[in-house]
C-alpha cells in the first residue's frame, strides 16, 4: 500500500506511537421532484459570489457551526462521521450486550468494545499491561539487542527508530517487496524540530514538558524525569535532522531506492539488518526499497554515538506513547493535553464511547464494516456511483483527446492509463478473516497488541505471494476516498456515499458537484504531478515525451504559485509544493465533473432552477458545501506544516478561480477576485 492519495490526509510517516504508512444521481428534471439537498441557510448573501464564493456559498454554515469543544475542526466530513458513529455505536452496544459464541464476529467486536469502555478496569490495570515490554527494554545489553528489540516491538504496534512494511514494488507492481523508511519522531513532522520561529520554539518546549510529565507518570522521580525528557528529545531532534522533508517525500523518484540487504548493511553497518528482518518474521529477503537512504546511514551513526542507556529511555517512551490513550486516566489526560490541546486546540476530550469506537475501528475496522454495510448501505447507491464513474471517464477521455499542449504519442499512453483504471465502490468483495485474533473483555491493551500483531503478520505474509488486487486500504465505514497509483484504481467506501457528498434524492447538479467532483478528484490523482509518473499497470515508469512533461510541469507551476500566495494566518502561507497533487486533483475533479453533468443533461434535458439557482450554479454550490470547514488556529498551523491538502476555503476558491465555467455560471467578469487573469490561469486537464 505504497502510494495512495486521499482526500483528507494519509501520509507515509512513522513516529513513536503514530505509524501511518506510506499517505469522491439521480436524473434531474424527470418525473419525480428531487430534494433540494442544499440548505439556503448555508449562504451568506452579504458577499458577492464573484468576490469570495466560499463565503457566499457556505458563510451561513460557517457562522452557525463553530468548532465543538471536543474537536479541532468541524467540517462536512465530521458531520458525516458523526452520523456514521451513531450507526456504529448501535452495532457495538448490541454486540457488547450479547453472550455471543467465542470467536464469532459479535464476540470479538463486543468484547473489544467492552474492554475499551471499562474505565475501572483501565485504572486497575494502570501500566501493568506494558510491564513485559518495559522488562524487555531493561534487559538489552548491546546495540544489536536494541535493533532486535525495535523489531520485536514493531510487531506489537510500537513504532520507534524506523518503519518497515510489505507493499508493491513501484517498478514491478505485480510483486510485493519489503520497504523500510524513516521514523522515530513524537512530534508530527521533522519540521517541528528544526524550525526556530517563536511558535515552533513554544511547541518544542511544551513537548519537552510533556515528555517529562509522562516519564513521571510512568514511575520516575521528578529529577530523573527531567533528565530523561531532555535525552529523549535530543534523540528525536537528531533523527529529525537526518530526515527527508515532507515535500521531498512526495516524490516517488526520490523515495524509490532499491538495494540488497547486503548493500543496506554496508551503508549502515551499525544496524544488524539481517537480524532485524529475521526478528520481524521475514525470511529470504534479498532486496528492499529504502525510502530514505541518508536517514538510514545517519541512524547507523547515531546508534554508535548515543549511549545505550539513553536509547533504552527512548524505547520506553515509544512504548508508553504508543499505548498512552488506552492506559489509566492520568496518562490518557496528559496525552490529550499535549497532542490534542496544545497541538490541535481541542478543548475537551471526546466521550469514552467515541474513543472506544475509534479503537475498534482502528483494530477491527473491516469486521465492524461488514456489519455496517449490511445494515446501512443500499446496493442502488453502488450502481448509481458506478454509472457516474463511467460518465466521468468518458469526459476525461474526450478532454485528453482535445489537449492542444500534449503530443499524440503521450495522449495514447494517457488514454491507456485512463482505460485501465479499476474502481471499487462500497465494500470489499472479500473480507479479512479475523478467526486467529484473540479478543477478551478484560484487557484492553492486550487486545490492541493482539490486533496490531495480527495486522502485522497479515502484512508480512504477503511477501512472495501474488499481489492481492481485491485488497482495500480503507474500511467501508470510512468517510473518504482514494486513488492507488500502484493498483491504478479509485476507491469509494460506503461511508462517504451520503450527503453532502452523495444523495440519491438530490438533483444531478448537487451530486455532480459533490461525489462527482470527488470521483474526478481521484481520477485526476492518476495524472497529478506524482501520480502521472506511474503507468497503466501501476509501475513507476516515464510514459511522457520530454517536451510534454515540461509543458505539464510549467502548467503545474501556476498552481504552486497560486496556492503559495494564500495566507490563512498572518505570516503563515499554504505550501504550494506540498499541496500540489491535491490542488491539481481538485481543479481536475471539478472540471471533469462539471462537463460530465453537462453531458448527462444533454441527454435528459436542462432542469429548471431550484431555489433561484440554475443547475450550473448549483453544481458549484455542491462543491463548496463539501468543503465547508471551521478549524482552530492550532490545528490550522499543524495542517499547513503536515497536510498535503489545502484548507477547505482554498479548495473552493483556488480551483474555481481558474474555471471559465464558474465565471459563466455566476456572471463573473475579468478583474473580479474569483477570476484569475488569463496570464495566471492554471489549465491542465
Amino acid at each position: 500500500m505504497k502510494k495512495y492519495l486521499f482526500l483528507p490526509l494519509i501520509t507515509l510517516a512513522i513516529a513513536c506511537g503514530n505509524d501511518n504508512k506510506p499517505t469522491e444521481v439521480e436524473k434531474s428534471g424527470m418525473e419525480e421532484p428531487k430534494a433540494a439537498a442544499f440548505a439556503l441557510s448555508n449562504l451568506d448573501k452579504s458577499v458577492e459570489p464573484c468576490d469570495n464564493f466560499y463565503q457566499f456559498a457556505v458563510g451561513g454554515w460557517i457562522k452557525e457551526n463553530p468548532v465543538p469543544s471536543t474537536e479541532s475542526r468541524w467540517s462536512s466530513f465530521n458531520v458525516v462521521v458523526e452520523s456514521n458513529n451513531e450507526k456504529l455505536r448501535a452495532i457495538l452496544d448490541e454486540f457488547a450486550a450479547k453472550d455471543a459464541a467465542k470467536g464469532s464476529m459479535e464476540q470479538k467486536i463486543g468484547d473489544f468494545y467492552k474492554s475499551m469502555m471499562d474505565s475501572t478496569l483501565a485504572e486497575d490495570l494502570s501500566l501493568s499491561p506494558l510491564n513485559p515490554v518495559m522488562e524487555m527494554i531493561n534487559s538489552i545489553q548491546t546495540s544489536d539487542e536494541l535493533i532486535n528489540l525495535s523489531a520485536n516491538l514493531r510487531t506489537k504496534g510500537i513504532s520507534s527508530l524506523f518503519g518497515l512494511y510489505i507493499g508493491q514494488d513501484d517498478k514491478k507492481s505485480d510483486k510485493y517487496i519489503t520497504h523500510v523508511y524513516q521514523g522515530g519522531l513524537g512530534l508530527p513532522d521533522q519540521a517541528y524540530y528544526v524550525k526556530d520561529d517563536e511558535k515552533s520554539i513554544e511547541i518544542q518546549e511544551a513537548y519537552k514538558l510533556h515528555l517529562e510529565k509522562m516519564m513521571t507518570l510512568s514511575g520516575m522521580e521528578a529529577e530523573a524525569s527531567r533528565a530523561a525528557a531532555m535525552k529523549i528529545y535530543s534523540i528525536e531532534e537528531s533523527l529529525a535532522k537526518i530526515s527527508m522533508t515532507r515535500v521531498e517525500r512526495r516524490d516517488p523518484d526520490k523515495t524509490y531506492n532499491k538495494m540488497t540487504v547486503a548493500k543496506l548493511s554496508e551503508m549502515s553497518p551499525s544496524i544488524n539488518w539481517s537480524g532485524y528482518i529475521s526478528a520481524v518474521g521475514l525470511n529470504n529477503v534479498e532486496d528492499l526499497i529504502v525510502s530514505q537512504p541518508n536517514f538510514m546511514k545517519g541512524l547507523g551513526s547515531l546508534i554508535k554515538e548515543i549511549d545505550l542507556e539513553d536509547w533504552k529511555l527512548y524505547m520506553k517512551w515509544c512504548a508508553l506513547n504508543s499505548y498512552a490513550y488506552s492506559l489509566s486516566s492520568d496518562i490518557v489526560n496528559q496525552n490529550f493535553d499535549f497532542y490534542s490541546k496544545t497541538l490541535s486546540g481541542t478543548k475537551e476530550m471526546k466521550p469514552r464511547w467515541k474513543r472506544s469506537l475509534s479503537k475498534v475501528n482502528g483494530s477491527l475496522g473491516e469486521l465492524l464494516g461488514k456489519a455496517f454495510v449490511k445494515r446501512h448501505f443500499p446496493e442502488e447507491s453502488k450502481e448509481d456511483v458506478r454509472r457516474m464513474v463511467e460518465n466521468l471517464r468518458s469526459v476525461f477521455r474526450e478532454r485528453i483527446n482535445g489537449l492542444a499542449w500534449m503530443s499524440e504519442e503521450t495522449k495514447e499512453k494517457a488514454l491507456l492509463k485512463l482505460e485501465s483504471f479499476n474502481m471499487k465502490i462500497g465494500y470489499p468483495s472479500k473480507w479479512t478473516d479475523y478467526s486467529s485474533l484473540e479478543v477478551t473483555a478484560n484487557n484492553p491493551v492486550q487486545n490492541l497488541m493482539n490486533a496490531r500483531e495480527f495486522s502485522f503478520i497479515e502484512m508480512i505474509n504477503k511477501l512472495g505471494k501474488p499481489v492481492d488486487k481485491e485488497e482495500w486500504f480503507m474500511t467501508p465505514q470510512t468517510v473518504n476516498a482514494y486513488y492507488s497509483s500502484s493498483q491504478n484504481e479509485i476507491v469509494f467506501p460506503a461511508g462517504i456515499l451520503q450527503p453532502p457528498f452523495y444523495d440519491a434524492n438530490a438533483d444531478a447538479a448537487i451530486n455532480y458537484g459533490g461525489i462527482g467532483a470527488v470521483i474526478g478528484h481521484e481520477f485526476t490523482h492518476g495524472f497529478d504531478d506524482q501520480g502521472s509518473k506511474y503507468d497503466h499497470e501501476g509501475n513507476l515508469s516515464n510514459w511522457w515525451t520530454e517536451d510534454d512533461r515540461t509543458q505539464f510541469d510549467d502548467r503545474a507551476d501556476f498552481v504552486v504559485k497560486q496556492f503559495d500566495s494564500f495566507e490563512p494566518l498572518e505570516g503563515l502561507f499554504v505550501n504550494g509544493k506540498l499541496t500540489l497533487g491535491e490542488n491539481i486533483a481538485d481543479l481536475g475533479g471539478a472540471t471533469l465533473s462539471y462537463h460530465a453533468m453537462e453531458k448527462e443533461l444533454e441527454e435528459n434535458g436542462e432542469p429548471e432552477p431550484i431555489d433561484g439557482f440554475t443547475y450550473k450554479q448549483r453544481f458549484f454550490l455542491g462543491w463548496a458545501q463539501v468543503w465547508h470547514m471551521n478549524m482552530t488556529d492550532e490545528e490550522l498551523r499543524k495542517r499547513i506544516a503536515t497536510d498535503s491538502h489545502s484548507p477547505g476555503n482554498y479548495r473552493v476558491i483556488g480551483p474555481l478561480a481558474n474555471m471559465p465555467e464558474f465565471a459563466d455560471a455566476f456572471g463573473c467578469q475579468s478583474g473580479d477576485p474569483m477570476v484569475n487573469p488569463d496570464s495566471l490561469k492554471a489549465v491542465i486537464w
